[in-house]
């Protein structure tokens, strides 16, 4: 099968990490639900990508279950901080070097902290982004860690 060979394809070809390409159709603001009916997997399986900021201007990256939000006041707690922010899209494309839609936490453009629901890795498989809009692998949770430096939270809310 055919996929894009993303900066994120790239490191993961770099780690010898096994993953399972997926191409669609990418839907403005489809998101993970879209994605989910495609993969026919569960929402809760497809971890997005979000990029914020604290209030002293330091991104960061969060992995979250498709189904589930950031809580901002309990993430700006665990990090210690007075407050934390979703960026602008021109923001996260400028810290990652994806465009919204198509961020993938491999192969970023800027170093920054990253940080993933603890519950993700209780899931036997799951989709991430691959670095392109309508393109997410299939890995196993384990394999972020083999990849990068992660700090597991607790700051999902079901939304």
């Amino acid at each position: 099968m055919d996929y894009p060979i993303t900066p994120a394809i790239r490191v993961l070809r770099e780690k010898k990490i096994n993953f399972t390409p997926h191409v669609f159709e990418y839907v403005e603001k489809g998101g993970t639900k879209h994605s989910a009916e495609v993969l026919k997997t569960d929402e809760h399986a497809v971890i997005k990508t979000l990029v914020f900021e604290t209030n002293e201007r330091k991104p960061l990256l969060v992995l979250m279950h498709g189904d589930f939000q950031v809580s901002t006041k309990e993430l700006a707690r665990a990090l210690k901080v007075k407050t934390v922010a979703p960026v602008s899209p021109e923001n996260a494309q400028k810290f990652t070097g994806y465009l919204v839609g198509g961020t993938s936490p491999f192969g970023v453009k800027t170093e920054m902290s990253i940080f993933a629901e603890k519950t993700i890795f209780d899931l036997e498989k799951i989709y991430i982004n691959g670095g392109k809009r309508g393109f997410l692998i299939e890995i196993e949770p384990s394999d972020l860690n083999n990849v990068l430096q992660i700090e597991t939270i607790a700051v999902g809310i079901k939304s």
